[in-house]
């Protein structure tokens, strides 16, 4: 090879290194112009010359200030060879200079661009991650938000395999403005360990790995869990939080994901809400308040001062607070455990409260009215007679936990297009399945159900559409059954699934029982463990049928329907039915947002009425 074609090999690869590389030349070619003309004035210019009289030094100060400044020369005065090299390097400075701007214009627009890509590292400490892009980010963040609220610098970072201006646009305009926490977003897949080092995974809080959109969510969070774990790890570990579609991956995600993951079972949560709402509205309500931020929150603390004493005593103890649980010295959650449970010296006491900074002893417990509590009913459950319109991936484990927990000859039909024939063959121990054809949008085709004959009724989102149209299509549904229903004299409950809760507004106008929300309510649990991994033993206890859960019984059953009393004298009657009382829902307020009749966690010492058709919500076990 030709030493020229090395040399231009040479240079053709020192021209690829970007910015820098340009510049060194173009720097490079400003030197050896100044050098020939300073060389070219002091030989060639007579002695006598004044230019010369500062030596090299003046006259490359001279080709110099020529160089980058073509206005220099109009003052100059001397021999024509001095002016003709004066013109010279004013040219050849016009050229360089010139290049120069390009070349530094281009490097700087190149570099906004990449900045703008979201590809530049991250350098922060104490920040969270979210791994991935869905609807949920959008809830994900504004309970950050909210959770920071009482932090000087908080952060949260976002990596996703989006542009970063549309992340940023997208979180402005459905999120707004984000007050002391800053979101940042960057550019690249959560499933290539190079991405991941842009977020600084080793220096953070938290990291949340969210399900992507589409039928193969679990297999991206597997993979994303075996890269986490996998990673050699600089410092602590920060705790990664997900959940799995499909109840069939949660071991594997588990595996992936060791001992610092927490995977929830979203499929699962998703079939309890729908069944335990059917059968008591306004679960999906409560369910929100206990994980959201605004509210109440769940707080895990020591009090010394209860030690020795019962969790029954504990219940009325605090002035601003209501216990739920305990947390023994290993670890070990019991929600709701028996009333003469003693509390041990290092145990901690699980409190709803508003704020950890509200969490005080009252100096006496409340007064209890005695004249107001009822005693114990006799009520016998009876059979119960549902209605399933549409159907979804989760049907069958609905109808699967419904036949768990309802009682002999109890009767499910499903309302659906098509027969599912597998469902209606699978023997069960207390309910009867059958089928009727219906087209759920269709007026004519629900009239024809016999829908009075229904205690309950459950309205299934379709899952084989978009998100929007299946909302769309189950307000129409809904609709048409508050109609009928109305005609009928209130005979049955409403239970539906909606997939955005931005449509709960709209929906409220149908007036239905009850609204589950399954992706919010997932994206506010992975919230709160993202926040404090340590309540994941408090939630999994009530979301486990197997434990305490969440019930809103009939406030008759607590105390005498329009007799005056107080929250205390609730906690009091049920704490002799081995109940922990949490709250309360006003029916007269059912339809109105935000709370929609529940409060929790209210005053014990303030006027409380409670009708018949209130409720009173407890922790349980049955």
């Amino acid at each position: 090879m030709k030493l020229r074609d090395r040399l231009r090999y040479w240079f053709d690869g020192t021209m690829d290194r970007g910015t820098p590389a340009l510049i060194g030349w173009l720097g490079l070619a400003s030197v050896v112009l100044i050098a020939m003309v300073t060389a070219l004035v002091v030989t060639l210019v007579p002695a006598e010359d004044p230019v010369k009289d500062g030596g090299w030094l003046g006259v490359t100060w001279m080709s110099l200030m020529r160089a980058i400044d073509p206005g220099t020369l109009g003052g100059d005065a001397g021999s024509p060879l001095f002016l003709a090299l004066m013109l010279l390097v004013t040219i050849g400075g016009i050229f360089i200079v010139s290049s120069l701007i390009g070349v530094l214009t281009a490097g700087l627009e190149n570099r906004i661009a990449q900045l703008r890509k979201g590809r530049s590292r991250l350098i922060e400490r104490g920040h969270t991650i979210v791994l991935g892009w869905s609807e949920q980010v959008f809830t994900v963040i504004e309970e950050l938000v909210k959770a920071n609220q009482g932090h000087r610098r908080s952060c949260v970072v976002i990596l996703a395999d989006r542009d970063k201006a549309d992340m940023d646009d997208e979180i402005r305009a459905r999120v707004g403005e984000t007050g002391r926490t800053r979101v940042i977003c960057r550019s690249g897949s959560a499933l290539k360990r190079a991405d991941l080092e842009l977020v600084s995974p080793d220096t953070a809080k938290s990291i949340m790995v969210l399900p992507p959109p589409g039928p193969d969510a679990d297999i991206d969070v597997i993979k994303a869990l075996l890269l986490l774990n996998n990673r050699t790890w600089r410092g602590s570990r920060p705790h990664v939080v997900t959940a799995v579609q499909n109840s069939e991956n949660l071991a594997a995600a588990r595996l992936a994901g060791g001992e610092a993951a927490l995977v929830i079972d979203a499929d699962d949560i998703a079939v309890r809400l729908v069944v335990q709402s059917h059968r008591q509205s306004g679960l999906s309500t409560v369910c929100s308040d206990l994980l959201d931020f605004a509210g109440n929150e769940i707080y895990i603390r020591p009090e010394p001062s209860l030690a020795g004493s019962t969790y029954g005593q504990a219940l009325n103890a605090y002035d601003l607070g209501v216990p739920v649980g305990l947390r023994r010295i290993d670890g070990a959650v019991v929600v709701n455990p028996p009333m003469d449970t003693t509390i041990g010296t290092h145990d901690h006491l699980i409190v709803l409260a508003e704020d950890d900074l509200l969490i005080r002893l009252a100096d006496s417990p409340p007064p209890i009215e005695e004249a107001a509590i009822t005693s114990v009913p006799d009520r016998r459950p009876m059979p119960d007679r549902t209605l399933l319109i549409g159907w979804n991936s989760r049907a069958t484990k609905i109808i699967d936990l419904l036949d768990r927990l309802v009682e002999p000859n109890s009767v499910v039909d499903i309302a659906a297009p098509r027969r599912p024939a597998d469902v209606m063959e699978t023997p069960r121990r207390n309910l009867t399945t059958g089928y009727k054809h219906c087209e759920p949008t269709s007026r004519g085709s629900l009239e024809a159900l016999d829908l009075g004959s229904y205690k309950h009724i459950i309205v299934l989102a379709d899952d084989g559409v978009d998100f929007d149209h299946a909302d769309d299509r189950t307000l129409v549904t809904l609709l048409h059954l508050r109609d009928i229903e109305v005609r009928l004299g209130d005979p049955y409950s409403i239970v539906t699934e909606i997939n955005d809760d931005r449509n709960r507004e709209i929906f409220q106008v149908t007036k239905a029982d009850d609204f589950i929300v399954s992706t919010k309510l997932i994206s506010l649990l992975m919230t709160q463990l993202a926040e404090n991994r340590h309540l994941q033993g408090v939630f999994a206890e009530l979301f486990d049928p197997a434990g305490a859960e969440i019930f809103l019984r009939p406030a008759s059953d607590y105390v005498s329907p329009g007799v005056e009393a107080n929250f205390g004298t609730v906690i009091e009657a049920a704490k002799r039915r081995g109940q922990t009382a949490i709250g309360y829902r006003l029916k007269r307020h059912s339809d109105q947002p935000p709370s929609y009749g529940v409060r929790l966690n209210p005053s014990k010492t303030e006027a409380l009425t409670l009708g018949a058709d209130d409720n009173v919500i407890v922790l349980t076990e049955d």
